[in-house]
């Protein structure tokens, strides 16, 4: 069955000594076994971190090529070789701020699955959509790269998260009713193309203002099975809170 997972992602926050402090306080603590703790720390960390026992590290970001001339970048297989095996692609900021097409955040995808990572696959509406009612069909558009050209057994490998961008980092939240409503229809999609049982093999995480305060409920959700973190993800006691949520 599909895993439980709470991902923080950190985005570009935290200079050095607090990063080292916040990644001592999360890697000393203690977790329930049931559960898949990963943080997605600045790049510039991730090798500092990347031998963590007991979190998973994620990188925020990576190239859609293999190697070349791309100043700034970084590729799959480089972060496999620093012992990574998650990193995030598709997260709305990275779409609004730079530009990303679903075909090169599908590259990414590719990419990824080839070297031995997992995706971490974001996805979601913004608010004039859900205003207009075409929230899922806006969804389903930003999923069918990977729906249409990956076989069952890649697809299973990609964790998705959800993440409304009217919820990210404004304070709002989507009602758990909503986000179930949305992961529900993601999971059925996925159905519906593939199988059931591909279906229910794989995590949905929910991303937007997802805080203590609401995780909980959030998490109760049939086909919520955890979050992707943000601005909570700083504060290892927010963070601790919501992975002892479920």
């Amino acid at each position: 069955m599909r895993k439980k997972i709470v991902a923080g992602n950190w985005k570009m926050n935290l200079n050095k000594l607090d990063a080292v402090e916040l990644f001592k306080s999360l890697e000393s603590s203690v977790y329930p076994p049931d559960i898949e703790v990963i943080i997605a720390p600045p790049s510039i960390y991730l090798d500092s971190f990347s031998n963590a026992s007991n979190l998973k590290i994620a990188s925020q970001d990576v190239s859609q090529n293999s190697n070349g001339a791309y100043t700034g970048e970084f590729s799959s297989e480089m972060l496999f070789s620093i012992n990574l095996r998650f990193a995030i692609v598709g997260h709305s900021e990275r779409r609004v701020f730079h530009n990303e097409s679903d075909e090169m955040i599908f590259n990414k995808v590719k990419s990824l699955l080839n070297n031995g990572l997992t995706p971490i696959f974001c996805c979601g509406e913004s608010l004039d959509d859900r205003n207009n009612g075409i929230q899922f069909d806006v969804v389903n558009s930003q999923l069918s790269n990977i729906l249409n050209n990956l076989s069952s057994s890649d697809f299973e490998k990609i964790i998705i998260a959800y993440e409304p961008v009217w919820a990210i980092g404004t304070g709002l939240t989507a009602e758990p009713s909503d986000a179930q409503a949305m992961h529900s229809h993601i999971r059925n999609t996925i159905a519906n193309k593939f199988t059931t049982k591909t279906s229910e093999q794989i995590s949905i995480l929910y991303g937007g203002s997802c805080k203590p305060a609401n995780s909980k409920e959030l998490f109760s959700m049939k086909d919520i099975d955890g979050g992707l973190i943000g601005g909570a993800s700083l504060d290892s006691n927010s963070f601790l809170a919501i992975v002892n949520s479920f």
